[in-house]
């Protein structure tokens, strides 16, 4: 019994492993597109101003 503990902890522990894992793969995978569709957002915004001659919008107070 005490030969398998090791193997038996490791399979034990690996498929919370492999989801947190994919938990994280997919979390960074909405994050990041969010971050990119608000910079591409503000960009076309960007254009849309100067095209029509209005000043450039003021940038966000961080919430720091």
């Amino acid at each position: 019994m005490i030969e398998n503990f090791w193997l038996n902890a490791a399979w034990s522990v690996l498929p919370t492993l492999l989801v947190f894992a994919l938990f994280y793969v997919i979390l960074r995978a909405i994050v990041r597109s969010d971050r990119n569709e608000r910079r591409v957002y503000a960009d076309i915004e960007a254009e849309e101003r100067a095209r029509r001659g209005l000043p450039p919008k003021p940038p966000a107070p961080s919430s720091n």
